[in-house]
């Protein structure tokens, strides 16, 4: 079961989500970046730089290491997936900005991720250790699972609109069907040690997921002045792509306990995004 999921099921999840992204993506998304590029270059370098750094502070702080420190990282290193923009609508943030960011960060990811996971494991694992990260292969596996579904969704839209608004709430199912299904697998592949793990990782995953959300929702209050951009900013960088960072940890690396952080990750993100959602929300009553 773990062998057919990470290497048919997980990709093709990916493959699904991203076209799901691509099909939510239109030309007029592309005209509101450029009325308003300000916040999306704030978005995109809160994701690119301030997301890592943020992440090897919480490693640090909580120390963490070995595979679990190089999971959180590589997680950091991914970019939104269709949870935040379904967050975003559901907070009734700048949907327009969420769903660009996400589609344009998973059309850089693939050139930025590969070497700076590659430097996390000589970082984190020494350099005697056996395992390597496959530049090539990771390049291209993303490329096959990010880029070109974007680009595949965008015609599917333009071509078949009404088919293409049907399709996007099945394939965000069929996704969280197959994540759920990973971590089961992860759990089992570990036996008792996942709990062990999950103890050690969790709370930094946790802290992880709360402080980006924070500094997301910070910029866009503080810097942008805008309350929907904040909203936005906040869950395009405080709720990362999990299902990408299994697909290296689990489908490239094949190393379970690698998986860990991400795992944990994917799930209290849905209840930190909720309860940020509820806030929001309650506050816009007022």
């Amino acid at each position: 079961m773990f062998a057919s999921l990470t290497q048919i099921g997980l990709p093709l999840a990916l493959i699904l989500i991203m076209i799901g992204v691509g099909m939510s993506l239109q030309v007029q998304h592309f005209k509101h970046v450029l009325r308003a590029p300000k916040a999306f270059i704030i978005g995109t370098l809160a994701q690119l730089v301030l997301l890592p750094i943020i992440a090897l502070l919480v490693i640090s702080l909580f120390g963490i290491q070995a595979e679990l420190a190089v999971g959180l990282f590589i997680l950091a290193l991914c970019p939104g997936g269709t949870t935040s923009n379904l967050y975003s609508y559901l907070s009734k943030a700048d949907v327009g900005l969420s769903i660009s960011l996400t589609a344009m960060l998973g059309l850089i990811t693939p050139f930025t991720l590969p070497f700076l996971a590659a430097w996390a494991i000589h970082f984190y694992l020494g350099e005697n250790s056996q395992l390597a990260l496959p530049l090539i292969r990771t390049w291209l596996t993303l490329m096959i699972v990010s880029v070109f579904p974007v680009l595949l969704g965008m015609a599917i839209h333009a071509k078949w609109p009404a088919f293409a608004k049907r399709a996007q709430p099945m394939i965000s199912r069929f996704s969280v069907i197959v994540l759920v299904l990973l971590i089961i697998s992860i759990a089992a592949d570990l036996g008792s040690d996942f709990w062990h793990y999950m103890v050690l990782s969790g709370p930094a995953a946790l802290t992880l997921n709360v402080v980006t959300m924070f500094a997301g929702y910070a910029l866009g209050r503080y810097v942008l002045h805008n309350e929907q951009q904040a909203r936005t900013i906040c869950l395009e960088v405080g709720l990362q792509n999990g299902t990408l960072a299994l697909l290296i940890t689990t489908g490239i690396l094949q190393n379970s306990a690698m998986s860990i952080a991400p795992s944990s990750y994917s799930v209290l993100m849905f209840f930190t995004a909720s309860l940020f959602t509820w806030w929001v929300l309650k506050r816009q009553t007022r």
